[in-house]
């Protein structure tokens, strides 16, 4: 006990966290004023705003993964946009083109919806390929280059994805370069009973209304962007880093995967498992906040044998055996 309280004081001097810790919970409470549950959810996104990576969001119809990317935006002082995949979206619908101006006779490019902080792609698996490699360059670069001119993206830029895992009529599977950019896959599920309850009683007192409008700004791009670099700060040692890159690593030899993770995966979960730490108010990472984080930066990077799949087996149960089969440092 004596030991944990000398790790608190050194990291109270080393790094203010306690602005950062604040600012989570204030933003969780915020997005709770209209969601109700789906803490796990709402706390991976916030890890990803503060890790500066992408987010894919699954889920059926109806448990408010359009309304929780909405609200997320809210929260933050930045510009938002929602794009509506569709099969016949091209991708000058998502970059913009250049159109003729008459009156000086010149090309001009028109910017297209990309251009915002957050940009909000709707059930992201209804667009057809050509569609989805416009967003490679816009996630990895971001940037992107019309007729051979390159136009940054302004930052903070995020890329908040929704997709359906069970409608399959006029779909097409993400690439899985595409998937590789997407820091966390995040699964929303169904509310349980006494959530559903909650819901129906908060509808009956805004009578019908979703009530957006009491949703505050927390953080604008000066203040998101300092919190950042606090959490590149933050210690993992070289026992965790191993740890890391031992988990990441026995993806590509498992008896049930035909596809295993990629190194962008040891760097996501590296830079995740900072960010849980930091908004838990530690300047160090534990094995807790590695395996923590671990299913939600895996799960849409590894792919099962034909086989494993006929047996019932699933990604989460893979990763459920490497995180029981790899020995965690002490």
């Amino acid at each position: 006990m004596e030991t944990e309280t000398h790790t608190e004081n050194r990291f109270e001097s080393r790094i203010d966290l306690s602005g950062l810790k604040r600012a989570a919970e204030t933003i969780r409470g915020e997005i709770g004023k209209i969601i109700v549950g789906q803490h796990e959810a709402i706390e991976f996104i916030i890890l990803a705003i503060l890790s500066d990576g992408h987010i894919l969001l699954e889920g059926v119809p109806g448990v408010a993964k359009t309304l929780t990317a909405k609200l997320t935006a809210h929260t933050l002082s930045i510009e938002f946009s929602r794009i509506q995949f569709t099969p016949d979206l091209m991708p000058s619908d998502i970059t913009g083109s250049s159109v003729f101006n008459v009156q000086n006779r010149t090309f001009e490019f028109k910017r297209g919806p990309v251009f915002a902080n957050i940009v909000l792609c709707d059930e992201i698996n209804r667009a057809p390929a050509k569609t989805q490699a416009a967003l490679f360059e816009c996630m990895q670069e971001k940037q992107i280059t019309v007729d051979g001119i390159s136009h940054p993206l302004t930052e903070p830029f995020l890329v908040l994805a929704t997709q359906n895992p069970i409608e399959q009529e006029g779909t097409y599977r993400l690439p899985e370069a595409q998937l590789d950019r997407f820091l966390f896959k995040i699964i929303m599920d169904y509310p349980n009973a006494e959530e559903e309850m909650q819901m129906l009683r908060n509808s009956q007192e805004r009578k019908g209304h979703l009530g957006t409008e009491q949703i505050q700004a927390i953080l604008n791009p000066a203040e998101l962007e300092n919190y950042r670099s606090l959490i590149r700060e933050i210690r993992c040692e070289d026992p965790l880093l191993k740890y890391i890159v031992t988990i990441v690593t026995s993806t590509r030899k498992h008896k049930h995967l035909f596809l295993g993770a990629s190194p962008r995966a040891s760097l996501s979960i590296l830079s995740a498992a900072k960010a849980k730490a930091a908004i838990q108010g530690r300047d160090f990472v534990t094995p807790e906040d590695v395996k923590w984080v671990v299913p939600a930066v895996l799960r849409h990077r590894i792919q099962l044998t034909p086989e494993s799949e006929m047996e019932g087996n699933t990604a989460e149960k893979a990763i459920e055996d490497l995180l029981r089969t790899v020995e965690v440092p002490r």
